[in-house]
């Protein structure tokens, strides 16, 4: 087994982008309108109705704030917003169905948030029969929704499978009480093992559960004892992201006293015992922050070389486009991107308006296609070969990319990237740090000196 040692961590934590899409989102434009997304959603009416669509909606309503928190949401115990909320977005999935000429098959759909358990059981259900109005669910696929355990029990949890969700999202964070009362998300263990024996029970097909490290009062002690406790929840998959702390950015993070937060080599410390645990449990390291049990579809792709890469991070599901529904989501048609309005109030006045709520974009052109490939076949397959690029683009990949194959060297020196004559290899401890290797090839990356606002490397 690969051991990731805190020295190695510190040689290669450099920061840079998740890469959950390239061009990555903090390049899309104001240029891009609604206007752009439409006609983007006709040419896929024409060219590629048979192919499946995955689907995300965005529910960004939440009781309580969580001061790490960096996600789009709106703090209220007002649940009657909810209604209100499901009403636009059933005339965004209208406009959709009017310009993708009828009801598209979907294959996969993720409900993020915010706390999409935050809407009553009655309200999730009028959720997917909109859904299913505008869109045909296909029989097997993945339906997965984020769950915050202190909005659930056993019955809510038998009322989400009912509704055809057989995929679930335990957000922990980290068990030890004080760390949650630092971060004012208090949620006993004895709660989650509950909710996780109940799911099981219920024959949800996979459950994930998230860990952030480097939070406020963590130490690698403490840090520990959670990854103990993790082991034995025994989650099908386990995604372990890094806390980033940009109090500047996002307001929720102004109230972690800084003084509380461990330091860099405390944190890396946690990262290399969370490794070394996980992976000792029987986990395999599937890459960016997402860990699964052997015989997970997600383990499973990985060994078969299916991996897929989408702004919820890993996929099974093959690489397709991605219609993304409320405030703030991101989505995928064809060769652009889209951003719906971040605000509630912008978001509603383009629906009432009957105009898409999109209000940025991005449409990719040649260069950003082809190094979107070679990207997203290091990150989802750890290898590119030449001659599929050349193929598929029309390229002489060696003479494209000479500087970057040269940029690639200290990687190759480090054992962390492999180059012969017709391919590039990320090698069994370079997937650790696959992204190292995906930033060389991202042009608006080499052009852009501020990398401050990304987060660091592993």
């Amino acid at each position: 087994m690969t051991r990731v040692t805190p020295d190695l961590l510190s040689r290669f934590d450099v920061p840079g982008p998740r890469y959950t899409s390239y061009p990555t989102a903090d390049r899309f434009v104001e240029a891009f309108t609604a206007d752009d997304y439409a006609r983007a959603l006709r040419l896929r009416r024409a060219a590629a109705q048979s192919l499946p669509l995955s689907v995300y909606v965005h529910i960004p309503f939440c009781e309580s704030l969580c001061y790490y928190c960096a996600c789009n949401k709106i703090i209220t115990k007002r649940h009657e917003r909810g209604a209100a909320y499901l009403q636009y977005l059933e005339r965004e999935m209208a406009l959709h169905t009017a310009e993708l000429g009828g009801a598209r098959v979907v294959s996969q759909l993720h409900l993020g948030g915010g706390s999409p358990t935050f809407l009553s059981d009655a309200e999730l259900g009028q959720l997917m029969q909109m859904l299913r109005r505008h869109f045909t669910l296909a029989p097997g696929g993945e339906y997965a929704i984020e769950v915050d355990p202190r909005t659930v029990d056993p019955a809510r949890l038998a009322a989400l499978a009912a509704l055809g969700f057989n995929r679930l999202s335990f957000g922990v964070q980290d068990f030890d009480a004080d760390v949650q009362k630092a971060v004012h998300r208090v949620q006993p263990a004895d709660q989650v093992f509950a909710l996780v024996e109940a799911a099981r029970a219920l024959g949800f097909e996979s459950i994930n559960t998230d860990l952030i490290y480097g939070l406020p009062r963590q130490t690698p002690t403490s840090f520990a004892r959670t990854l103990e406790q993790v082991v034995e929840l025994r989650p099908d998959r386990i995604a372990l992201y890094a806390y980033a702390h940009l109090p500047e950015r996002f307001k929720p993070q102004r109230r972690i006293l800084k003084s509380e937060l461990p330091v860099g080599a405390a944190k890396l410390s946690m990262l290399a015992q969370a490794l070394d645990t996980l992976m000792g449990a029987g986990y395999v390291y599937v890459g960016m922050d997402h860990f699964a049990l052997p015989n997970d579809a997600l383990a499973v792709a990985k060994r078969q070389g299916r991996l897929h890469r989408n702004f919820q991070g890993y996929s099974t599901q093959p690489d397709c486009d991605l219609i993304a529904l409320g405030v703030s989501a991101i989505g995928r048609m064809g060769a652009t991107y889209s951003q719906n309005a971040k605000t509630m109030e912008e978001y509603c006045d383009k629906l009432d308006q009957g105009q898409l709520p999109v209000v940025r974009g991005l449409a990719l052109n040649r260069d950003d296609l082809v190094r979107r490939a070679v990207i997203m076949a290091l990150m989802c397959q750890g290898e590119v070969q030449f001659e599929s690029i050349e193929l598929a683009y029309l390229v002489d990949f060696k003479a494209m990319f000479a500087a970057e194959l040269d940029a690639l060297q200290p990687l190759v020196d480090a054992g962390m990237v492999s180059i012969d004559a017709s391919s590039i290899q990320v090698t069994p401890t370079g997937w650790f740090f696959v992204r190292a290797a995906a930033m060389v090839f991202d042009r608006y990356l080499q052009a852009d000196q501020n990398r401050a606002r990304f987060s660091r490397i592993i």
